[in-house]
């Protein structure tokens, strides 16, 4: 049997092979920790809950909290981060990581204890709504649950003037989330994008280009999947029902639950999932389903029958995002990670890494010389065209959160 040394491997590859050696699952991404969707949370006693613990109700936070910044005298940045996600060579090091402390001298601390947002919620709440120092000077956490620690008051404003690169090189796309206005709090890491993924041999070589087609085509049935994630799979059904995700109604909702309903009592759904779909969608199982992009690029590594499409009506674009909680004690050397990572050059080896939607415009030609493929793929480096379709699920109030949630989990049974 013939062997391959890392070198012989593409970024993208050499993350696989080792993301497979330490755990078999993990080897198609990040999401295989799934992405919570925070609905448990409100659903079962709601923001109401939180205030009677002394945490205050959304909006109701004193703003962001500084501590005396010791950047300048304390040469390090304290970074809390999902698994998987940072470039790693075949030494175990992070070589992005390791430039960022040769070049500025600042030592980083980074631990990899995120793996589900509300649980890391449960590990900061604590500090954070008491005032106090959570250890951390740079978190990365799902949209939704930024929008919530921004609303809260629990995370500062950022300081533009140390980050010319992110506030220059950041993706039209995501400039301007309605949860983050202008970014004032925020950056992304990576951008996931939320498509149809399908198995061509499963599906004879049909393309599978729409959710309509998933819900509707007779040749599918019981061969279709849906994601768990309520926003992603709403999204979905809201588009191609004309809507946009980011202005829709109760009405509009409640119609995209009829119409998924309708496709769950006639039996076209097998079922709807987290991560665990790509085991099915690779051996053919499911011939097609909702699916994010990073697993996508993932499996066609190891299975060249996997394909994918964007919907002419749209798809889903959320964000993993970096923010900055009160009570940082390295503030500055923290904006200053995040803006090194808005360089061309750095983001182009997380890129190649991680194969996340990059947000950082500029970075083809970088990653180009790392990885043709990755720079050529638009669930990496979006072209103009992509973009364009991409859409973002609204903020919603904590009784839309619970009661969209309710309806969902009634929907799927969960």
């Amino acid at each position: 049997m013939e062997q391959y040394e890392p070198d012989d491997l593409s970024p993208a590859q050499f993350a696989a092979v080792r993301r497979a050696l330490r755990g078999g699952s993990a080897a198609v991404g990040r999401r295989a920790l799934l992405r919570a969707s925070g609905g448990g949370l409100l659903a079962a006693g709601g923001l109401g809950a939180l205030s009677g613990c002394g945490i205050p109700a959304a909006g109701k936070g004193e703003g962001g909290i500084a501590a005396d910044d010791r950047s300048e005298k304390d040469k390090r940045v304290n970074f809390s981060n999902w698994t998987e996600y940072m470039d790693v060579d075949k030494d175990e090091r992070r070589p992005t990581l390791d430039a960022f402390t040769k070049r500025t001298g600042i030592r980083v601390k980074y631990t990899e204890d995120i793996n589900d947002n509300n649980e890391f919620f449960g590990k900061i709440k604590p500090q954070l709504a008491a005032g106090q120092d959570t250890g951390r000077d740079l978190i990365c956490v799902t949209d939704w649950l930024a929008a919530r620690l921004i609303r809260f008051g629990w995370v500062q404003k950022l300081d533009p003037a140390q980050l010319p690169h992110a506030y220059a090189n950041l993706s039209a796309q995501f400039r301007s989330p309605d949860w983050d206005p202008g970014r004032a709090y925020s950056y992304p890491w990576t951008g996931i994008s939320t498509v149809i993924a399908y198995n061509k041999k499963a599906t004879d070589g049909e393309k599978i280009t729409s959710v309509s087609q998933l819900m509707d085509e007779p040749k599918l049935k019981g061969r279709v999947g849906f994601l768990s994630e309520m926003r992603d799979s709403m999204g979905m059904v809201l588009l191609d029902l004309g809507k946009d995700p980011a202005k829709f109604t109760d009405d509009d909702f409640d119609a995209a639950v009829a119409r998924l309903q309708k496709a769950v009592d006639r039996k076209q759904i097998r079922r709807f999932t987290g991560n665990d779909y790509t085991a099915d969608l690779d051996k053919g199982d499911l011939a097609a389903c909702v699916a994010w992009a990073g697993d996508v690029v993932q499996l066609k590594l190891s299975n060249p029958d996997i394909e994918f499409a964007i919907p002419d009506s749209g798809y889903l674009t959320s964000t993993d995002n970096l923010l900055v909680p009160n009570k940082a004690r390295h503030k500055r050397n923290a904006e200053r990670l995040i803006d090194y990572y808005y360089e061309p050059g750095p983001a182009a080896r997380l890129a190649a890494y991680i194969n996340y939607v990059c947000p950082v415009d500029g970075v083809r030609d970088e990653l180009a010389k790392i990885d043709p493929k990755a720079a050529a793929n638009p669930l990496i480096i979006p072209d103009k065209a992509m973009a364009a379709k991409s859409h973002a699920f609204r903020s919603l109030t904590p009784k839309e959160e619970a009661a969209y949630e309710g309806k969902f989990a009634k929907l799927t049974g969960s």
